[in-house]
């Protein structure tokens, strides 16, 4: 597995080895034992999602839940192609406020771990593209929020995207008060 640091502690980009021949491919996609002899200790995951977007230019995010329920999130396009972003929203942070942004998609296998206290969201670069993600914390309806995705200056190459009332709605990030601490 490659492993990859982005210009936020914690983010990483994670590259399987695929085996291909003339049927296609096979790809070991998680392996804790691996990512622990190369040094990384990612904590246990208890959720699997996966979202379908029928349209290109479908926004999600920036999403995030507030502790006790804060998630880690590794993400992985299983169809299609998307951008997927991660904002450092720990007060106290060196980096807060601060994004990187990574294309997945089914070509290239990458994956991208977003850590508990970060911010995440995409936009899908083809219809059909669809998400996969492990997460270490369950769904807590109570936690669930929302930052709104167009004030932190992401570059998300689309002008007018497909939201959600949800994501339309959300405060800015100079508006919101983040419930995470370093």
């Amino acid at each position: 597995m490659q492993i990859e640091e982005t210009a936020l502690p914690g983010v990483l980009v994670l590259t399987p080895a695929r085996f291909g021949d003339h049927r296609g491919f096979f790809s070991e996609s998680w392996n804790r034992r691996t990512l622990e002899q190369a040094g990384v200790q990612l904590p246990e995951f208890v959720q699997d999602n996966h979202s379908l977007s029928g349209r290109a230019g479908t926004l999600r995010g920036l999403h995030y839940q507030a502790p006790p329920h804060a998630q880690g999130k590794l993400v992985r396009c299983g169809r299609g192609r998307l951008y997927d972003v991660a904002v450092d929203a720990r007060r106290g942070s060196a980096h807060y406020g601060r994004w990187v942004g990574v294309e997945l998609s089914h070509d290239n296998g990458r994956q991208l771990w977003v850590p508990p206290g970060f911010l995440h969201g995409f936009v899908t670069r083809e219809d059909d593209t669809e998400i996969i993600y492990k997460c270490t914390a369950h769904y807590d309806a109570a936690s669930d929020g929302a930052v709104r995705w167009d004030s932190l200056g992401i570059d998300w190459g689309v002008a007018a995207p497909v939201l959600s009332d949800k994501d339309a709605a959300a405060p800015a990030f100079a508006d919101w008060q983040s419930p995470f601490e370093v």
